[in-house]
């Protein structure tokens, strides 16, 4: 092996370090399975997991699945898989139990009483207090507890600063015909490059996962970390792998109004608290757009917001915390540090919020276990559409979802390790590493910002929170040039982060806008006002 190329052969590969990726390598390593984890950051906390505000689903009583079952179907407006929605109602507790309580002793409030084991709160759409947390900084919690683990488990070797490019394919790229004129195509890991290094290395897999996170990132205001750009879902996409409901992307209501690359939330805990939005002249609104009021799903909140902004022409609406029954400094430590930071005491002024993209209810489609319509490829985490969400997500699900569904493809592929059989030599031996076709020294950084404004921009206006025909039209249009552009400048140009970047996050929006303008119902995140 010459400097310039490096090529790995793991039985599990794991793209992506979020709470799925980690639960998913953990429980693989824990059954004694070796497994390569890869992510973008410098640290496994560089996704969305670690910002997760809220808390996760846990239990309100011996009846609550059925009722937690109810509650995801409203706020999905039934466009769920009902299978998905009852394995995650009635197994998500005990996940919870096992990995987060038993396996990581997570630190979750204790109740206030001696009756209540937990401090369980409530979120909008959710009928009973059910949702563990740990102050404001839930997501964190977990994330320092499942990176300790990983890090102390011998056989996850973890590789950071990789960049997922491209799945490896038997059809796609295997040099060798005996593969290419098989019926069944089979995913055999990915060409990953390396931003120390700046080369692209190819890491073939027995198994791979996907656990990319969202796509928050192609949209103008996201809560959502710079990694989410649709990374998984693109390369899914090439290799022909069935993508579903990708047009329900969800908006989280209250994001807190700052000039910032990634919107600051609030999390929706705050209305369960108690907190009251009101518009400028300090009216509660809510009632006007929906019986429940604050407490709706997010969705109607978010549209209800914009539409408030919209009829008094002003730039946000306020969250009032001033008369929750908690202190609100106490009970979310991270939203008063930071609106600190910016002058915002919230025990006495109003918080400025406006909606961000928050998180994408659609992705690669999955069954109960995380497995994909590509043989050898598994999706977990916010980059899957296991159709729990449907046309909206529920409050809270989402870690929940993650962690359940990270344990299920884990404990699949080891179940199925013996029957199944590693990738065979020839196969392996038939996948060439990557040939760089350009020579261009044009990855010019102004060039770059100019296209993913044009991008961000687009899906804002035309593929936001209202959608039109004609809005979907100009989308679909301008993304198409674009697209065409990227393919061309891709070719020509050395590899790098950026670039990967901007090519995963255009096809992205292309494909959000195209199922998007496919889909003529409004429902859900989905709302068409045509």
């Amino acid at each position: 092996m010459n400097n310039s190329t490096y090529r790995l052969h793991t039985p599990v590969l794991v793209i992506g370090s979020g709470i799925a990726g980690c639960t998913a390598a953990l429980t693989l390593a824990d059954q004694g399975m070796e497994v390569t984890l890869i992510n973008s950051g410098q640290q496994l906390d560089s996704g969305n997991s670690a910002l997760a505000q809220g808390g996760i689903v846990f239990r309100a009583g011996d009846g609550d699945p059925r009722q937690l079952e109810t509650d995801i179907l409203i706020a999905g407006h039934r466009h769920n898989h009902l299978r998905a929605v009852r394995h995650i109602a009635r197994s998500g507790p005990k996940a919870v139990q096992d990995i987060l309580v038993d396996r990581l002793h997570i630190p979750f409030a204790k109740g206030r009483t001696p009756e209540c084991e937990w401090d369980l709160t409530m979120e909008g759409g959710h009928g009973a207090h059910r949702i563990l947390h740990c102050a404001d900084y839930t997501g964190r919690a977990i994330m320092d507890g499942l990176m300790a683990a990983v890090n102390d488990a011998p056989n996850i070797r973890v590789l950071s600063e990789r960049t997922a490019v491209d799945l490896l394919t038997s059809h796609h790229h295997a040099r060798n015909n005996e593969f290419r004129y098989q019926l069944n195509n089979q995913c055999v890991g990915a060409y990953v490059f390396n931003e120390q290094l700046r080369r692209v290395e190819t890491i073939l897999a027995d198994i791979t996962v996907l656990a990319t996170g969202g796509i928050g990132q192609v949209y103008l205001h996201t809560t959502n970390s710079p990694a989410c750009i649709g990374s998984g879902v693109a390369m899914a996409s090439r290799a022909f792998v069935r993508t579903e409901n990708l047009e329900y992307v969800q908006f989280h209501p209250t994001a807190l109004l700052h000039r910032s690359s990634r919107r600051f939330l609030v999390t929706e805990a705050m209305r369960g608290e108690g907190g009251r939005l009101v518009n400028g002249s300090g009216e509660h609104f809510m009632e006007r757009y929906d019986p429940r009021a604050d407490l709706a799903p997010r969705d109607i909140v978010a549209r209800s917001i914009v539409e408030e902004m919209l009829r008094n022409g002003e730039e946000c609406v306020y969250l009032d915390a001033r008369h929750m029954e908690q202190d609100p400094s106490e009970r979310f430590p991270t939203i008063f540090a930071r609106c600190m930071e910016l002058g915002i005491d919230i025990r006495r002024d109003l918080i400025p919020v406006v909606p961000a993209a928050h998180y994408f209810c659609g992705g690669i489609l999955t069954d109960l276990t995380g497995r994909t319509t590509l043989e050898r490829l598994y999706s977990v985490g916010e980059c899957s559409c296991t159709g729990v969400h449907g046309a909206n997500r529920l409050a809270s699900t989402s870690l929940l979802e993650a962690l359940l569904w990270g344990r299920a493809a884990a404990e699949d592929i080891a179940g199925r390790s013996g029957a199944q059989r590693g990738l065979g030599k020839r196969l392996r031996d038939s996948i060439p590493d990557w040939q760089s076709s350009g020579d261009e020294r044009n990855d010019d950084p102004a060039l770059i910002a100019q296209d993913w404004a044009t991008i961000r921009h687009t899906m804002w206006n035309y593929v936001g929170i209202t959608r039109t025909r004609s809005r979907l039209q100009r989308a679909f249009e301008d993304l198409r040039d674009l697209s065409r552009h990227l393919h061309d400048f891709y070719k020509r140009t050395p590899l790098s982060k950026p670039l990967v970047d901007l090519f995963h996050g255009c096809q992205t929006a292309y494909m959000v806008t195209m199922a998007a303008l496919r889909n003529k119902q409004s429902l859900g995140c989905h709302y068409r006002v045509d």
